[in-house]
């Protein structure tokens, strides 16, 4: 499963074509990922296939018809987009994403492990702002998973 990283900014068009980032693309299918709003923050998440059916999975594992399960259903899957890569590896994104995350002429493009999320810049550097203070008054610190499995 791809491990996305780093940040990076690229400019939207008037029509919201943006291109991906290269080396998302690179761990990416050749036809594209899937997209969503984010039900956390004002942004649009982003997987692969792979981790789309893995949230799938996980959702379904929920007692059906429950308010949680019929939560997550549709925060995630009623609005995810396959967003295609145009020949040029650029995507459009669609207006009311765009709207969600605020984003106008130019979007960021944030590694967040097993997804990315796209965020108007201004809007991102705040949350990682916010982010790192809660991780420091917290005290956070990460345990490794073992070498060779243990993780998702």
């Amino acid at each position: 499963m791809p491990v996305f990283i780093g940040t990076f900014e690229n400019k939207v068009d008037r029509k919201g074509r943006v291109s991906v980032p290269a080396s998302f693309r690179q761990s990416l299918a050749t036809d594209g990922f899937v997209a969503f709003n984010s039900h956390r923050a004002p942004a649009i998440e982003a997987c692969s296939a792979e981790f789309i059916e893995r949230l799938n999975d996980s959702v379904s594992e929920m007692a059906l018809y429950s308010n949680e399960q019929d939560d997550l259903a549709a925060t995630v899957f009623s609005d995810s987009l396959h967003l295609p890569y145009g020949e040029d590896g650029r995507i459009i994104l669609p207006e009311k994403m765009m709207q969600h995350a605020g984003i106008t002429d130019i979007a960021a493009f944030v590694g967040k492990g097993p997804i990315f999320q796209i965020w108007q810049p201004e809007a991102l550097e705040r949350h990682k702002a916010e982010a790192r203070a809660r991780a420091k008054s917290q005290g956070l610190t990460l345990s490794l998973a073992p070498v060779g499995g243990g993780g998702r």
